[in-house]
């Protein structure tokens, strides 16, 4: 599983990327976390705001940080 953080490593942007690990590993799954921080690629995915969250290339979340709680959902 691929877990992207689109965003341009803002404390926002920062704190996602700690709640989407905390998820993948409470969820005992593996995973591979990429940050993408180039405007170009975050806009080639339609988002206009960050942070935002992609799982497998599919955004999931965008302009806000939701809780490893709420990300782990999105990774069943």
């Amino acid at each position: 599983m691929k877990i992207q953080i689109l965003g341009t490593g803002c404390p926002k942007c920062k704190k996602l990327a700690e709640n989407a690990e905390a998820a993948a590993k409470q969820a005992g799954i593996q995973y591979e976390m990429e940050k993408v921080t180039d405007i170009t690629k975050i806009m080639a995915f339609g988002v206009m705001m960050t942070p935002a969250l992609a799982v497998d290339g599919v955004v999931k979340v965008v302009g806000k940080v939701p809780s490893s709680e709420e990300i782990e959902k999105f990774l069943k």
